[in-house]
This record gives C-alpha cells, sequence and structure tokens, in this order.
C-alpha cells in the first residue's frame, strides 16, 4: 500500500490532507467547549445546529463549485480555500455569540466544500493506474481513522497545558501548511475535456449518474446509517462527559478517541475480511450491528449511577467507530466498479454531496432533541433512522446480479468478492 507513495505528487497532497485533517479535529473539540462556554447545557443544540450549517454548505456549495472548478486553476482553488479556512480559524477564539459561531462555520465548510472534491477529482490523475488509485483510497481512509485518534489524543496532551482557545491555533498552522504543500507539488493537466452545457446541467450529472445504480442507492441509505450513529458521538458526547456523566472537559477528546480508534481498527481488519465476505455482506451486517450498538446505548442512557458508565460509553463509541468504517471504507469500491472511468469523478463529488445531506439530516436533529428531549429521545429516534436505513439499504441493493472484478471495466463470471456490483451502463452516463 505504501508503495504509491513513491510519487512526489501524491506524497505532498496526501500530507497535505493529513495535516489539515489533524487541524480540523483540533478545532472540533475546541468547538464543542466553546459552544458549553457560551451555551452551558444547551451546548448540543448550539453545536448541532453548527455542524448541520457545515452541512448545508457541504451539500449546497459543493455542486456549485464543481460546475465552474474547470473554469479555475485547481492549485488557485485548493491553496484559495485552505487560506479562508486559516483565517476563520483565527477568528474563533475571538467570538462570544452563537450567531458568530454559526456565520464563521459556515465561511470554514464552504472553503472546505470547494477544497475536497478538487483534491479528490486531481487523485486520478495523479494516479491513473487502477492499483495506485485503489491504494490511494485506502490511505485517505486510513487518513481520517488515523486523524480521528490523534487528534483528540493531542488535544488532550494540550489541554493539560493551554486553554482550548489555544487549540484554534493549530488549525491555523494546519491550513497554512496544506496550502504550502499544495502550492509545491506538480499538479497534471486535466485529462477530460470540460463538461458543457449549463451550470446546473453540470451541477447535476454526478447525482443522476450515482442514482441510476442499484447499489449505490443502497450506499446511500447506509450512508444514513452512518451518519445517525455518528451525529450522537460529535454532537452529544460533550453532554454525555460533562453533564450526564459530571467528567472533566479532557475526558471528551478521550471519547471522541474512543470511537477513532474503534473506526481504525475496522479499517486495518478489512481487507483481510473483504478477502472472504462480499462487500455487500459487510456493509449491510454494519449497519444492523449500528442498530444493536443504539440499543446498549440506549440501555446505558437509562442506567442510574455508576463507575462502570463511563467505560460502557467508550466501549459504545468504539462501536460506533468500527461500524461505520466498516460501510464507509468499501465505499469507493462501489463506485469504482459501478461506473464508466469517465464518469468516475463526477459520481465521487455526488457522493460527497449526498452523504452529507445525511449528516444534515442527523446532526440537528441529535442537538435539538437531546436539548429539548433528553439524550434518551434522541438515542431512539436516531437508532429507530438507522434501523430504516438498513432495512431500506437490503432492499434497494440486490443481492444477485452481474459482478465485475475490482478495477476491470469487464464483467467476470463472479469473484466471489463483487456480489450484488453491476456498473452503470453507457446510457446511463449522462453528459452534455
Amino acid at each position: 500500500m505504501l508503495s504509491v507513495l513513491r510519487n512526489r505528487t501524491y506524497r505532498h497532497l496526501l500530507t497535505a490532507q493529513v495535516i489539515a485533517l489533524v487541524g480540523t479535529g483540533l478545532a472540533t473539540v475546541a468547538l464543542g467547549l466553546l459552544a458549553y462556554d457560551i451555551a452551558g447545557k444547551d451546548a448540543g443544540s448550539v453545536l448541532g445546529t453548527a455542524l448541520a450549517i457545515k452541512m448545508v454548505a457541504y451539500v449546497a456549495v459543493a455542486p456549485a463549485v464543481g460546475a465552474v472548478a474547470d473554469r479555475i486553476p485547481r492549485r488557485a482553488l485548493m491553496v484559495g480555500s485552505d487560506l479562508i479556512r486559516a483565517a476563520v480559524a483565527l477568528l474563533l477564539p475571538f467570538v462570544d455569540q452563537v450567531w458568530q459561531v454559526y456565520v464563521l462555520v459556515f465561511l470554514l465548510q464552504s472553503a472546505s466544500a470547494a477544497f475536497t472534491p478538487t483534491f479528490q477529482a486531481v487523485i486520478p490523475e495523479v494516479l491513473p493506474k487502477e492499483r495506485d488509485y485503489t491504494q490511494a483510497l485506502s490511505l485517505s481512509r486510513l487518513a481520517y481513522d488515523l486523524e480521528s485518534l490523534f487528534s483528540p489524543a493531542l488535544a488532550a496532551a494540550l489541554l493539560s497545558l493551554i486553554s482550548y482557545n489555544w487549540l484554534f491555533g493549530g488549525t491555523v498552522v494546519g491550513f497554512v501548511a496544506s496550502a504550502a504543500l499544495v502550492v509545491s507539488a506538480v499538479l497534471p493537466k486535466p485529462g477530460a475535456a470540460p463538461r458543457t452545457g449549463g451550470a446546473y446541467a453540470k451541477a447535476t450529472a454526478g447525482t443522476r449518474l450515482f442514482l441510476a445504480a442499484p447499489q449505490l442507492r443502497g450506499l446511500l441509505a447506509l450512508d444514513l446509517a452512518v451518519a445517525s450513529a455518528g451525529a450522537i458521538v460529535t454532537v452529544n458526547t460533550i453532554v454525555y462527559v460533562r453533564d450526564h456523566l459530571g467528567r472533566s472537559a479532557a475526558d471528551v477528546p478521550m471519547a471522541l478517541g474512543a470511537y477513532g480508534a474503534g473506526s481504525m481498527a475496522a479499517a486495518l481488519l478489512l481487507p483481510r475480511v473483504l478477502d472472504r465476505v462480499t462487500d455487500r455482506a459487510v456493509m449491510l451486517r454494519a449497519a444492523f450491528a449500528l442498530v444493536s450498538v443504539f440499543v446498549a446505548l440506549a440501555a446505558c442512557t437509562s442506567a442510574g449511577a455508576g463507575a462502570w458508565r463511563w467505560p460502557a460509553l467508550l466501549a459504545t463509541w468504539a462501536a460506533f467507530g468500527a461500524g461505520g468504517s466498516l460501510i464507509l471504507t468499501p465505499a469507493g469500491r462501489l463506485i469504482r466498479d459501478a461506473t464508466q472511468p469517465a464518469d468516475r469523478p463526477a459520481v465521487f463529488a455526488a457522493q460527497f454531496s449526498l452523504s452529507h445531506s445525511c449528516w444534515l439530516l442527523t446532526y440537528p436533529l441529535a442537538g435539538w432533541l437531546g436539548a429539548t428531549a433528553g439524550l434518551q429521545s434522541a438515542v431512539l429516534t436516531l437508532g429507530a433512522i438507522a434501523l430504516a436505513s438498513a432495512l431500506l439499504a437490503a432492499r434497494l441493493w440486490p443481492s444477485r446480479g452481474m459482478t465485475y472484478g475490482t478495477g476491470s471495466d469487464e464483467p467476470t463470471a463472479g469473484d466471489g468478492v463483487s456480489e450484488g456490483r453491476s456498473k452503470i451502463p453507457a446510457v446511463c452516463s449522462v453528459r452534455q
């Protein structure tokens, strides 16, 4: 897997991604503590709204940027996005009103919505060989998992020495370093001709391609199950740790780290599992496992006082992380195998936007229900959504069908791994 790092351009881009992720991880911890300082017990509601604003930016801004991205040099777009994010992070420590948090979060995440799809579209051109590109997808997933583990641990260490406001400084450094690495990378010229037609047609082409494949429609339902679990963790960890369990602020990153540890463990084990089990079987079983974890969390939430509740929360968070990773990690394989090569950048961009639409629903639900109706109501509601999503995915994603070997554009007789995958036929390609 590490052989792909011999490519200098990809190595610089991956390093830029990792550094920016660490900065974002520090900001996530700091933002939760900032919300608690401003809103107290309503911190979950404030954080849930802020994260919903983040998802609005992702869902609305990413397609709009995609429609005009071919008119802007990609290096300039990514560097500009990094610098905007650094400037916003620099301002966050000085806010003292909830509305200020919302405005800055929207600006920061709009810049992220411009950076991430552009980064994803560049990598296939930097690594044109299918094997290299597959390795790059695996490394990118592992980078997210490692960040989920490392950033909370780093935040915990820093919080023992400094106040949380200084964590935003680490975010600024991360984005500036990311911009410098992008500048140092030699990006290839776009290989594909730009799409023609109106802005709306170009912005929605990837979504129409995505929804044309049954397994990708199933993937969208699975994304909603992952978002239901992830929203409980992201939005209500601060409330569980500080109010429900009465623990210190330093334990917040430890709980988030448990979620990252579970995700990373699943990602490391998954390649061996996929050698023996189909993508569909792994992902659907993981979705129903998430429902079981919700049941366990509901039991822990309703339980009385006891020292066991803290390790139980850590174990539950780790299980949520593992289940989410088992669904998200193979997603790139589904998209790659279900689409024609020329359509993959648009379909990956559609996955970015559509998956974040799921988080746009679950983030405010987790925050508002937790603040107004209590944590138990939030757990039961999102658990019900996860169950409905898992059942819908099983129905939308056929268990049998034409199979394709990984990285191949031709059907095989069946490889024992690709069950349930069917490539979008050429006639479904939306080209304007």
